[in-house]
């Protein structure tokens, strides 16, 4: 179960996971965004632009929220009693997320809004340019952790506020298929995840990821040395998600004896 990336749907890999094993969820499920296609190609600057239209990406108002009322309600089990969830969002899905965690009596600790430094553009030019996405943050029961002193580094030693900067994965990062089309199209910066991982856990807590995608939670758990546990619908996402980590895993301070003990495996079944 450690540091293992399981393919397949959530509903169905959650429950066979051991109940209060979680100190964290830390995911980024679908926003509901898809369904309809727009590109801006040939563009003079910062090169062609499409926008997500995913089939796995695609519901219904009525559907999105039974959707993520089930994934929430899968994985409440998993989490310890002073765990926490911490859910990215945009202004398309944060309500459904924010409703399904109120009823489950969970307490809302912060709406940490992501300020990105270079937006997508606006192409239809009817609304603001949308340049910020939310992780709603919530808490399980009492006696979570906040690493609250560490976080201080962040703010030249001050209190760490809950609007970041950061730019939308791009250049060395973005990984990318052959085509050069980005291979996820909505992978988050490492340093985000990485920041959100090191606010609400310590080394060697574990870390579950229900929609795991480009992996990108796995490399910040690695990283910061804790555990992480993921779970991926996409074969192609669960492809790259488990080459990230071998990447990681490659690199000179870790070790075959390491690579061993983290079980990358490869079988598909729980």
């Amino acid at each position: 179960m450690e540091n293992h990336i399981y393919e397949g749907d959530c509903l169905t890999i959650a429950p066979t996971l051991p109940a209060g094993s979680f100190d964290l969820v830390l995911t980024d499920p679908p926003y509901n965004t898809s369904g309809q296609s727009m590109k801006w190609e040939n563009k003079q600057d910062g090169g062609n632009w499409y926008k997500m239209n995913e089939e796995w990406d695609t519901f219904s108002f009525e559907e999105y929220l039974q959707f993520t009322r089930l994934w929430i309600r899968a994985v409440d089990p998993l989490l310890k009693p002073n765990g926490t969830v911490m859910v990215c969002c945009s202004q398309h899905n944060l309500s459904e997320v924010m409703i399904t965690l109120k009823e489950m009596r969970y307490k809302c600790l912060n709406i940490i809004t992501w300020k990105k430094t270079n937006p997508m553009p606006n192409m239809t030019r009817r609304v603001f340019t949308h340049s910020t996405e939310f992780i709603a943050w919530f808490a399980k029961g009492s006696n979570y952790t906040f690493n609250y002193e560490a976080m201080k580094k962040y703010n030249k030693g001050k209190q760490l506020r809950d609007v970041w900067e950061f730019p939308v994965c791009q250049g060395k990062e973005r990984i990318r298929r052959e085509d050069n089309r980005a291979a996820h199209p909505t992978q988050k910066p490492l340093a985000l995840f990485a920041r959100l991982v090191e606010a609400a856990t310590q080394p060697g807590d574990l870390v579950l990821d229900p929609f795991i995608g480009s992996g990108t939670t796995a490399e910040a758990c690695l990283r910061l040395g804790r555990k992480f546990t993921g779970i991926e619908a996409q074969p192609e996402y669960c492809r790259i998600a488990r080459e990230r980590v071998r990447q990681v895993l490659s690199e000179p301070e870790y070790t075959d004896d390491l690579f061993t003990m983290l079980n990358i495996r490869e079988e598909n079944s729980p």
